[in-house]
């Protein structure tokens, strides 16, 4: 029998990693040169530029000149480009990142000839549940991937089906992206080393060309590799050179029978480095402080603003999407990468902060001076606290906020701002010193309401909106100048501001909407009531109705919720040593485990209406590093303060928590752990359009022992606790399924070790990475506790996930103080049980007018029904990429089945 295999020509390549993003493209640029020249030498070589358009961007940025030759090689199938615009992270981005990147990928592609259609996902690590769908709803029907497959796959292929039902047919990499490479050691020992590995490989292949990937990380192919096969192939062996694009079109058959259905998280295979899910947790939570600010901008922009500011808003995408890249935001690179990334997220928020602020200040055109507008990202209508600056009221005044339709909502003092700000004295001579400080009308960051001006004495008033006339600073230099002139020697200089204070305001606001009000003394003597019960707290306990707290004597938490459901040692910290790297936690031997403080302190910080807090300081004792043999911790010590300040508000069904410290040790891991009711055998976390349950345990077998520490984005429920995460993290269920412990810190200082006790081989080159001990960085986590002993979907997780992670927006309004405030207006509204929202934005016309693209998800087994409003007369239902599939009319809103875990977008018009 004639043996057959088809080799694939290509590279994998990291953007940034052990070097940074500029001194790889020196590489990439060289590499690429390379692969030009050798596909014109030779009209039989193929090349597969890894499944992302970053690299070929990248290239083209450096040699514009060649663009005309990658579309021809593109046209002719000799260069597969695409789909992706980076290869990323699936569990370290939102779902919507992930689905903006293939839409950048694709269009990149089409502009050079087009994608080949392959999901290709070679180096993840591991992958999303939802990623099947994702693709298909993009038009692909086919994936290629390396690591997380599950042992049950015996071949070559399997068909990977999402939660929906979807299907992709998958192509296994089992040997990795880089198999072939072995087989060409020996350029004239190709047909024998062929043999050999199609022999040892055969039970995967059955009847199919075996798939030889002829490449690896940062090296074009041999440009002799195309003469190496055709002489290696005769009549005993029928050897072909392809795109993989090509392999997956030819030789994919229809009847693979086995399936895997969800994530792919299985060791068997291949390493999926689950520790990056930890390391530089800073990385993490500046992703999704750009993923949220770009959200909101983009719902603030289409719905609110008459400026189309969709160019900002692709920039920002495009620099969180190349964030997003595999050894990126996972932070296993050098530190010098890692700063790269952050300054490139916080660009990505800049831009997306720029529009979204723009877009408010349209509207706050409309809002006196005196009120503020606030305005709501989620679609639906919500009651939230917001803080906002106020005139402080004398003391024993109550102070109400007014809404636009005339009610009066309690208002909570939270601080009270310095009146004096300056009290100087100096020579006469020197008063024009103090006018240089005024610009206009600006003094210390506020505006000069009026001055006094006296013999040996000069005094502004300021305000933040000034109530008297018109200011002229011509006028007040020409009357300094006359008194200093007339009163020579001392003069005191005294810059006073108007009373202000910090108010907390409840403000129920529209779905995607905006409300006003304003905030002065109340009319009568009685305060409005609310809604809620009142927030309260002593030092020892908070309750707001719906939950109640007691601080133990410990500094842990009892925390009953709506339900009545009890959980007791909430916040129970545990540190311990980390002789790992940034891929994966590494256990000293001989570990020492502080869970015990030295020190407890309690702080009653705010006794509501509307919000009480307390503060628990907690200080440890943690070993200053590992000793030298790494299996042991450092006898010396450094203690450490936690500050610990939990808080409920009026209305709330859950305890908000954040924890704050100065890390001044190496090499540990901290956990925060949740002690359950009784033992979970299974957990759930919510991200990338899923949530998805998990045993105690993970499949090994590979190189990499298998730990339970599993992802989680919005929220990770066990049993009766479910807690709501601000950013990606780690968990895991331990104790047998006693305790929910989550990671607030993984510090290490290494990309990788040579020698890891939970990893047989490298991950990569044992390069020094200090800036991942976080030394002398204040780490801050915050998150939620939400009690209910029915689990996470009868707790309403989905929807208080996205309450808790999306604050509302407030500004001042900017017309004349002592106006009317506009009416509270509405956006888009989806009412719907079990639907999440993930974006609202505007979408250019088609043909069919401009309109707003609305993309939401079912997150239940049962499926939801979604019902929309807004001021809209046609819905075209659109696939990811955009493409429409139909269009109906819609009156007085419309509404939509989703099936079980189904991703639909449409566009409204």
């Amino acid at each position: 029998m004639r043996r057959s295999a088809v080799f694939v020509p290509h590279f994998h390549w990291d953007r940034e990693w052990y070097e940074p993003f500029q001194v790889f493209r020196h590489r990439l640029v060289t590499a690429l040169d390379t692969v030009l020249e050798t596909a014109e030498a030779d009209p039989d070589f193929r090349f597969t530029a890894d499944g992302q358009m970053a690299a070929v961007e990248d290239y083209l940025e450096m040699r514009p000149e060649n663009r005309e030759r990658v579309k021809a090689l593109v046209a002719e199938g000799r260069l597969a480009i695409g789909p992706w615009l980076i290869l990323l992270d699936e569990f370290l981005c939102s779902a919507e990142t992930i689905v903006r990147n293939l839409q950048m990928g694709w269009a990149a592609a089409a502009e050079l000839g087009g994608s080949m259609q392959v999901g290709y996902l070679p180096d993840m690590f591991g992958h999303v549940a939802q990623m099947p769908q994702i693709l298909a709803r993009a038009g692909l029907e086919h994936a290629a991937l390396w690591r997380g497959v599950p042992g049950s796959v015996e071949g070559h292929a399997f068909r990977w089906r999402a939660p929906d039902g979807s299907e992709v047919r998958t192509e296994f990499l089992f040997d990795g992206y880089d198999n072939g490479l072995d087989v060409l050691l020996v350029p004239d020992q190709i047909g024998r080393a062929l043999d050999e590995y199609a022999q040892m490989t055969a039970g995967r292949w059955g009847g199919d060309p075996v798939l030889a990937m002829a490449g690896t990380d940062h090296n074009a192919p041999d440009p002799l590799l195309a003469q190496w096969l055709r002489q290696a192939s005769d009549e005993d062996r029928a050897i072909t050179v392809a795109t993989l694009d090509e392999y997956i079109r030819k030789h994919a058959r229809d009847e693979v029978p086995a399936v895997v259905t969800g994530e792919l998280r299985s060791h068997v295979r291949g390493n999926i480095l689950p520790g990056v899910l930890s390391v530089r947790r800073g990385l993490k939570r500046r992703m999704a402080v750009a993923e949220r600010t770009v959200d909101h901008a983009e719902r603030m922009n289409a719905l609110w603003s008459t400026r189309d500011d969709s160019p900002f808003l692709s920039l920002a995408w495009r620099k969180i999407i190349e964030s997003s890249a595999h050894d990126s935001v996972v932070g296993s690179g050098t530190d010098e990468t890692a700063e790269q990334v952050e300054a490139r997220l916080a660009e990505a928020a800049h831009l997306a902060r720029a529009v979204r602020d723009a877009a408010l200040s349209e509207r706050a055109a409309a809002v006196p001076s005196d009120g503020h507008l606030v305005a709501n990202p989620l679609a639906a209508p919500r009651t939230a606290l917001v803080e906002v600056d106020v005139m402080a009221p004398p003391e024993g005044t109550v102070l109400v906020a007014t809404a636009a339709d005339g009610s009066e909502h309690p208002v909570q003092l939270v601080a009270q701002a310095p009146t004096v700000l300056s009290d100087e004295r100096m020579d006469a001579s020197q008063l024009e010193r103090v006018l240089r400080r005024i610009h206009r009308r600006e003094l210390f960051g506020r505006q000069i309401d009026h001055y006094e001006l006296a013999a040996g004495s000069l005094v502004f008033h300021l305000a933040e909106v000034p109530s008297s006339g018109p200011f002229d600073l011509l006028i007040l230099r020409r009357e300094v100048a006359a008194a200093a002139a007339a009163h020579p020697g001392e003069w005191r200089v005294l810059t006073l501001e108007e009373a202000r204070a910090t108010a907390l305001v409840p403000v129920t606001v529209p779905a995607c909407g905006l409300a006003g009000f304003t905030v002065a003394p109340a009319a009568r003597t009685a305060a409005p009531g609310t809604a809620f019960a009142a927030a309260t707290a002593t030092a020892a306990s908070l309750s707001n109705g719906l939950v109640e707290v007691a601080v133990a004597a410990d500094g842990t938490l009892e925390v009953t919720g709506v339900d009545g459901t009890v959980l007791r040692g909430v916040g129970r910290l545990v540190d311990g040593g980390d002789r790992g790297d940034s891929y994966n936690y590494g256990p000293p031997a001989h570990d020492l485990l502080v869970s015990d403080p030295t020190e407890i302190a309690v702080e009653l910080v705010e006794n509501g209406p509307l919000r009480s807090r307390v503060r628990i300081t907690r200080v440890y004792a943690w070993p200053a590093a590992l000793s030298p043999d790494r299996d042991v911790r450092a006898e010396r010590t450094v203690p450490t303060p936690v500050e610990t300040l939990v808080e409920l508000r009026a209305g709330e069904p859950f305890l908000r928590v954040t924890t704050s410290f100065l890390n001044q040790a190496a090499d540990h891991r901290l956990r925060f752990h949740v002690p359950l009711p009784r033992p979970a055998a299974v957990s759930a976390s919510a991200g990338q359009f899923a949530v998805t349950e998990r045993g105690l345990t993970a499949e090994g077998g590979w190189g990499e022992y298998p730990i339970p520490t599993f992802p989680a984005s919005t929220f990770v429920s066990a049993g009766a606790a479910t807690v709501l995460l601000d950013h990606a993290t780690e968990y895991e269920l331990t104790e047998d399924g006693s305790e929910l412990a989550v990671t607030l810190l993984r510090a290490v200082g290494s990309i990788s070790v040579n020698i890891h006790p939970l990893r047989d081989e490298p991950a990569a080159s044992e390069i020094p990475a200090p800036g991942a001990q976080d030394l002398g960085v204040r780490v801050e986590n915050r998150f939620a506790i939400l009690p209910s002993a029915k689990g996470w979907q009868a707790a309403d997780a989905v929807a208080l996930a996205e309450e808790f992670r999306n604050d509302v927006l407030a500004t001042r309004g900017t017309a004349p103080a002592g106006g009317q405030l506009p009416p509270d207006t509405a956006g888009v509204r989806v009412d719907g049980a079990d639907v999440l929202v993930s974006s609202v934005r505007r979408v250019p016309g088609d043909g069919l007018g401009a309109g707003t693209e609305v993309r939401m998800v079912a997150m239940a087994d049962a499926g939801a029904t979604a019902r929309v409003l807004g001021g809209f007369t046609r819905v075209t239902t659109v696939d990811l990429l955009g493409r429409p599939l139909d269009t109906v009319p819609a009156r007085d809103g419309v509404e939509l089945a989703l099936g079980p875990w189904e991703i639909r977008t449409v566009v409204f018009r």
